[in-house]
């Protein structure tokens, strides 16, 4: 109880000297800029410093396992434009850095790098040959397989997508990346919307409606780090 009230004292302190200007807090929001990075190696933020700790544990512990596979499955009924889609696809991984990072350890420290803007064929699975009945488990079987590869965070890429068409009106679109890329905010919040929007456009034979960002996750790492590195704390 004696360690309690001294907290609780300490606590009353702060507070009063805060209250009548003896200590001065520095401000909190260092600014988040774009560009800082500029293409360059950076250190990762303390999210994917945490997946890429965890994985390499695990690669030690369970060779070629797939522990850190994030799987998504979209479902699309009616047409699709096939070159549409892959041109989508290929947009997102353009404008996004993030979804063309790799991780290396340089001089024992854990770098990410972003890879050049590079065209991604997307694969297509056609199971319409198959009877009715055998095409929907044949394409989880599929989609299955995909998700269990484990990925090389060195080499990459982090991101698989693979198309099953079922039918002319019925696809399955399998995407796969790893966990230090995503997350359920980067899927319905950033990845579905954007697709969406872009593959509406590109049908049209329009460009893009979407801005080009400004600020890319690297510039975020950076910004973390030098917020949380410095006196802020």
């Amino acid at each position: 109880m004696s360690g309690l009230g001294t907290v609780s004292e300490m606590r009353r302190d702060l507070i009063q000297k805060l209250l009548d200007g003896s200590v001065l807090l520095r401000p909190a929001n260092t600014p988040l800029v774009g560009g800082v990075s500029n293409g360059k190696p950076t250190p990762l933020s303390y999210w994917q410093l945490h997946v890429w700790r965890q994985a390499q544990l695990a690669a030690q512990l369970a060779p070629g396992a797939h522990l850190f596979n994030e799987t998504v499955t979209i479902h699309r009924s009616g047409k699709l434009d096939v070159e549409a889609l892959e041109r989508s696809l290929n947009e997102i991984l353009r404008r996004h850095h993030a979804w063309r990072t790799t991780f290396r350890v340089v001089d024992g420290e854990p770098l990410q790098f972003v890879n050049p803007v590079t065209r991604n064929v997307l694969s297509v699975l056609d199971l319409s040959i198959l009877p009715e009945f055998e095409r929907e488990r044949e394409a989880l079987r599929a989609g299955t397989h995909d998700a269990r590869q484990p990925f090389d965070l060195e080499d990459g890429p982090l991101v698989r997508t693979k198309l099953v068409r079922l039918s002319d009106d019925e696809w399955r679109l399998f995407l796969t990346v790893h966990q230090i890329l995503l997350d359920g905010v980067s899927v319905y919040q950033v990845f579905l919307p954007e697709l969406m929007a872009v593959y509406k456009a590109f049908v049209r034979n329009q460009a893009s409606p979407l801005p080009e960002l400004s600020v890319q996750y690297p510039d975020y790492a950076v910004w973390q780090r030098q917020r949380l590195d410095s006196d802020t704390l």
